[in-house]
């Protein structure tokens, strides 16, 4: 059992991570909730059914802990500064370091709509089918292509 565990973990703990790193875009959170979930996985590992993969499974977790995050960040406001007017645009160092550009393309889908950018990060960073993003939300995988595709459009158009 310690084993599987540890298996699960190696196979799936780094995409876990990116997928809250997508969503939270703070390491320390990511980093935080990534732990968590794998102790709630534990916990409920007698709920899991098999219905989906381990993986998609475990990012449905994520995703709960992370909006019981937020939850728990708006009973409890903190005065956090206004990103509204900040110049999004990456640094000279950062466009060097990265050849494609990939810093930028992550502020703007940073911009995109919570559930276009969740969908975007799933099917980018986590590698995930459309059928597998649409069991996350609880949708049809049609619905996640096409969500997919318009988010898709909104960042050509940028």
């Amino acid at each position: 059992m310690a084993d599987d565990i540890k298996a699960y973990y190696e196979e799936h703990g780094r995409k876990v991570y990116f997928y809250l790193m997508s969503l939270c875009s703070n390491e320390d959170t990511a980093e935080e909730l990534t732990q968590e979930t794998f102790y709630q996985a534990i916990r409920s590992l007698s709920k899991y059914r098999g219905d989906c993969s381990v993986y998609t499974w475990l990012c449905g977790i994520a995703k709960n802990l992370w909006l019981r995050e937020l939850r728990r960040r708006n009973s409890n406001p903190v005065a956090e500064p206004d990103y509204s007017e900040v110049d999004l645009s990456p640094p000279p160092d950062r466009i060097a370091e990265s050849n494609d550009g990939k810093i930028f393309l992550l502020k703007r889908i940073h911009r995109l709509p919570e559930t276009e950018k969740e969908i975007v990060l799933l099917r980018a960073t986590g590698e995930l089918s459309f059928r597998e993003i649409g069991e996350i939300f609880s949708k049809s995988e049609n619905w996640a292509r096409v969500t997919f595709y318009r988010a898709k459009q909104k960042l050509k158009k940028e």
